[in-house]
Parts: structure tokens; sequence; C-alpha cells
């Protein structure tokens, strides 16, 4: 009986569900909603005006295009691109095969169930994106031994396995219409200055038409801007727990050491300082490393607790 049920219990350690914190991931979801409609209408507007597409035919077009954010093969060929990811080099792949082999192995899960890609960077760091994609840095790769290695891929796995990669995946892609408008309106700004400076000195009245412009698009530009900002702060303090939580996941596979060895990495080399002030606590993406190597050694000491 015993050994059934830790079989049951390896068995369970690759399937996914939902954690507290991949619930929490959606509340900068929910803020970035009512900004993501209203940009694709400014978007929509113009193209209603000559061609009357219903609006809810844009909105139902660009959620169904973000639902191939979370197809493998899409994430595999278009995904990794867009975010600078290239397939591991012939001096990169030995090891991180090795080392994601023995994380698949302890999680009873196929060696080709994630797709693993390197982002070249000089930053130690590693994440996790859409249902399939682990990404490491090169500098990671270069820097860390196999072992840490483990730890580094086993905690982006926990992010997987818990679920915190879909609040976060959406949240991006409901933030790309926001981040094009935002753009759009400092570019038209900067046009109609240009327009009140060159024309403006024949004519007044299109001087003041220009600035009047300028002024408006400079309006739309920091309104969705400083959304933007809003919920990335908004998104930094609640991605802190889902960083424990898939911590947590990497002890409960073994490699918690590996993984308190890395971070010791990120200490050392000056990537991990603890963030100073309020600010910087809002502004960090992780946790200080000080603090999650503590927790991780706390619970490698008493597994329960």
């Amino acid at each position: 009986m015993g050994g059934q049920r830790t079989t049951r219990r390896q068995r369970g350690r690759g399937s996914r569900n939902v954690e507290r914190a991949a619930v929490w991931a959606f509340v900068p979801v929910a803020v970035t909603a009512p900004f993501t409609v209203l940009a694709l209408a400014v978007f929509w507007l113009p193209l209603y005006l000559v061609s009357n597409v219903p609006f809810w035919w844009i909105v139902v077009t660009f959620l169904s295009l973000g639902l191939l954010l979370f197809v493998r093969s899409f994430q595999a060929a278009v995904l990794t691109p867009l975010l600078g990811a290239r397939h591991p080099g012939p001096s990169e792949t030995d090891r991180i095969t090795r080392a994601w082999r023995s994380v698949a192995q302890a999680n009873n899960l196929p060696a080709d169930r994630y797709v693993l890609r390197v982002l070249p960077s000089d930053e130690l760091n590693a994440f996790a994106c859409g249902g399939h994609l682990m990404v490491v840095t090169s500098f990671a790769t270069a820097q860390l031994s196999e072992e840490q290695l483990r730890g580094v891929l086993a905690h982006e796995l926990g992010h997987h396995l818990g679920l915190h990669t879909v609040a976060i995946t959406i949240g991006h892609w409901m933030s790309v219409p926001i981040v094009l408008l935002a753009h759009i309106g400092f570019f038209f700004e900067n046009v109609s200055h240009a327009a009140a400076q060159s024309f403006g000195r024949r004519a007044r009245v299109i001087e003041v038409v220009g600035v009047l412009t300028a002024a408006v698009f400079r309006a739309v530009g920091w309104v969705f801007s400083l959304a933007l900002r809003a919920i990335d702060v908004l998104g930094n303090y609640v991605g802190h727990s889902s960083e424990f939580e898939a911590d947590k996941r990497a002890v409960a596979m073994g490699f918690g050491p590996d993984l308190a060895s890395a971070l010791r990495v990120v200490l050392t080399s000056g990537f991990g300082p603890r963030p100073i002030g309020w600010r910087g606590r809002f502004s960090a993406t992780h946790p200080a490393a000080r603090t999650r190597v503590a927790r991780i050694e706390a619970l490698v000491r008493n597994p329960a607790g």
C-alpha cells in the first residue's frame, strides 16, 4: 500500500493544477482589460468608417489570435523568435538536455513535452511563457553548473505546472494594442510638433492646430503609457507569490538544493540585490534572491512546513 501511494504521488508530480498564485495573476489581467478594449476601439473606429466592420469581430479576432500563444508548435516557430530566443548552441545542448532530462524524469514527463530555448543575454535569468516554453539566458547556461541548471528548469516547470504562465501570457497579449497605441500617440505628437514648426510660420492657425493636435496625441500616449506602468507594477507585486510557489514545487521535485545554489550565483554575481524602498519592491520582477534561498532551505529542512 505504501509503495502504491508513493507511485501515485510521483505520477502526480508532473500534473498541472491551479494554484493560488495563478488565480491572483489574473488581477493585472482584469485591470488591463478596459484599456485593451479602449485601444482596440481606437484601432477599430477608422476601419468601421470605411467598412462597417462590427467591433465584436475585432475583439473576437484579437482573442482568437491570443489563443495561438498556447499552441506548442506556434510557441516554437513564432513566439520564440519574437522573444529573441534561439535553439541551444552546440556547447549548450548537452548540458541543458541532461539537466532537463533529470527534471522531466523526476516528474514522469516526456522529455519533449516542453520547448527549451536560449535567450542571448548577459543577465543571469530564466522564464516560462505560454503553455510549453522555457527560456534560459546564454549567461545562465555559461555560468551555472548542470546541477544548478536543473534547479532553474525545475523552478520554471513549476510555473507551468502551477498554471502561473496562463494569466501572464494572456496579460502580455492584451497589452499589445495598448503598447502600440502609446507608441502611435507619441509618434504623432512628434509629427504634429514638426508640422506646427514647419508650416506654422506661414499661418498662425496652422501652428495652433498643430500644437493642439500634438497635445491630444501626447495625452493619448501618456494615458496608455501610464496604464502600462501601473499594470507592470501590479503584475510584479502579484507575481512574487508565484515565484515562491514555483520554488516550493522545485523543492517537492527534489531540486531545492540545486535551485538554492543557482540563486547564490545570482547573489554573488550582483543580479539579485534586495530592493530598497517601496518603489524598488514594487518594480522588482522577482522577490529578493536572499529571501528565496532562505525559504528554500527552510522547506528542504522541513518539507511539511
